[in-house]
């Protein structure tokens, strides 16, 4: 058992015995009333780029074809001397102030007490006002349900004290998910360092998937190619 999932696991089963935590001193706001804020550290420097994490979210959200809940965008990038390809994996952010909750018609999409942002598709009406509002291009409406979809961080696996798919089949440790309100957690201890970014600062929608080695110059970049795979089946 890795290092990350032993932390992940150590610190469910802490709190499963009503063990108090206080919250861990970090650029993110827990929901009040939660025992858990959920959140992923990505270690850019240890991301390949195998599109492993994709495959195996498709996988476990019978996600459609043509879609996807996470993905690696890619980009080549130049400093006049020498050009290198940057990695940039992508998700929901399950930010504490979603864009993505308030412009629902119908309520369908809300957060949870533990941070993770969900879609009710039995209330969806397919509007797709959720997957305008989302300044991260982390929705779609799903082309077979009519619904929207995204990253839940594999909501149903963290129930049942599994790591989300994607942090289970990274081949490089790239991803680390745990809860920020445990300060012995591993992701509690890398944000409280202040050394991670996140996607668009600027919006202050409070991202809680967190980025090491992330440089300045990419905290804007969204849109990208999957140039090594295309997920198409």
């Amino acid at each position: 058992m890795d290092q990350a999932r032993r932390n992940f696991l150590q610190g469910l089963g802490a709190l499963s015995f009503g063990a108090a935590t206080p919250a861990a001193a970090a650029p993110a706001i827990a929901v009040d009333g939660s025992r858990h804020r959920w959140a992923m550290v990505v270690d850019l420097a240890k991301c390949i780029g195998c599109q492993a994490c994709t495959v195996s979210c498709i996988h476990e959200n019978v996600v459609p074809e043509g879609s996807f809940r996470t993905i690696v965008s890619t980009y080549e990038v130049s400093d006049g001397a020498a050009t290198a390809m940057v990695m940039l994996p992508r998700l929901c952010n399950h930010c504490a102030d979603a864009p993505c909750i308030p412009v629902c018609p119908v309520g369908a999409t809300w957060q949870q007490a533990d941070g993770i942002v969900v879609v009710d598709a039995n209330r969806c009406v397919g509007c797709a006002y959720c997957v305008q509002a989302c300044p991260y291009d982390a929705r779609f409406i799903n082309h077979q349900t009519g619904k929207a979809d995204k990253c839940t961080f594999c909501n149903h696996r963290v129930a049942a004290g599994l790591l989300p798919a994607c942090v289970e089949s990274c081949v490089g440790g790239a991803r680390i998910f745990g809860d920020l309100n445990d300060p012995a957690s591993m992701v509690s201890t890398i944000v409280s360092k202040g050394e991670t970014k996140v996607l668009k600062p600027e919006l202050g929608t409070q991202p809680h998937v967190f980025y090491l080695g992330l440089d300045a110059a990419m905290t804007g970049k969204i849109e990208g190619e999957p140039t090594l795979w295309q997920p198409k089946s």
